[in-house]
């Protein structure tokens, strides 16, 4: 067994590195240098949530006056339309393409935020080429002027695309829940991260927190791993900074499976009110308040 899971019990022994990926430094694009800040919403392990929270994170920072586009980074297997039921006549695939303006292709969302949706299930924007690069950067570019706020809502793991969506953002939240194999992941994006982006800090959601207080124990829990085998360039361990958690909750899987936010549908509910925590601190700690 490594010596990383002897420190976390709960966790099976971690995967080994991968291979270099050509993700690029952090910030590629000056993050929030014109407009808007970028934050990548990404995971170690798919099926986290990350998609819910990218889409009610967004709703409940359009409610403060922050105008937001999440735009879906996961491009071979993209999800945001069903998470938002959307029927997009028009996605990142045409924009790409030449076939349609990028600003045909951003939608207006019952949440009062914009998506940019992408195509799922085209294997072509599922490796990261120097064109879907150039492609992505020109994209990105292209919104920030018109933004607070850009959630980049990537695929899960450390691939290529991942990592290259990833270092465009200035910020970028983690979203695990407490099981073995979401926590034995995300260790594993933040080691990446910390090695090949030079990251200083990255910041975690946990989800489907079954007790108050999981989360930031969770998080600490990772933090001690990190301090003991992670080091950042600047010599100091890597830094997990505790957002917040998001409660178990049956609502949400109601809301998913009627395709419809949670904030709109049940707004009072545990989980849509950790999400409204949760835009709060990203707000007061990371974006200029809305006037």
């Amino acid at each position: 067994m490594p010596i990383e899971s002897q420190t976390m019990s709960a966790a099976p022994p971690l995967p080994p590195a991968a291979p270099a990926a050509p993700a690029g430094p952090a910030a590629v694009v000056p993050a929030g240098s014109a407009g808007a800040r970028i934050i990548a919403v990404t995971s170690g392990k798919g099926g986290v949530g990350k998609t819910f929270v990218s889409a009610n994170l967004a709703a409940a920072l359009a409610r403060t006056g922050q105008r937001v586009l999440v735009l879906d980074a996961d491009l071979g297997l993209a999800n945001l339309d069903v998470m938002l039921n959307l029927h997009p006549k028009t996605t990142l695939h045409d924009v790409f393409t030449g076939k349609a303006r990028l600003e045909d292709a951003v939608m207006t969302t019952p949440g009062g935020f914009d998506a940019l949706l992408a195509g799922s299930g085209m294997a072509e924007y599922s490796r990261l080429t120097p064109e879907v690069r150039s492609q992505f950067l020109s994209v990105i570019e292209a919104l920030t002027p018109r933004y607070d706020l850009l959630l980049l809502d990537t695929g899960a793991g450390i691939s290529d695309l991942v990592l290259f969506s990833v270092s465009l953002a200035c910020e970028v939240l983690i979203v695990a829940t407490p099981e073995p194999t979401s926590l034995t992941d995300a260790y594993a994006a933040i080691k990446v991260l910390a090695m090949q982006q030079k990251r200083q800090h990255v910041r975690m959601v946990i989800n489907q927190a079954t007790r108050p207080g999981d989360g930031r124990a969770i998080t600490g829990q990772l933090q001690q791993v990190l301090d003991r085998f992670i080091s950042t360039e600047s010599g100091h361990p890597m830094r997990l900074i505790h957002m917040g958690d998001i409660p178990s909750d049956p609502s949400v899987r109601d809301a998913v499976m009627r395709r419809h936010l949670l904030l709109l549908q049940i707004p009072g509910c545990p989980a849509a009110l950790a999400i409204a925590q949760l835009a709060n601190k990203i707000e007061t700690t990371l974006l200029v308040p809305a006037a």
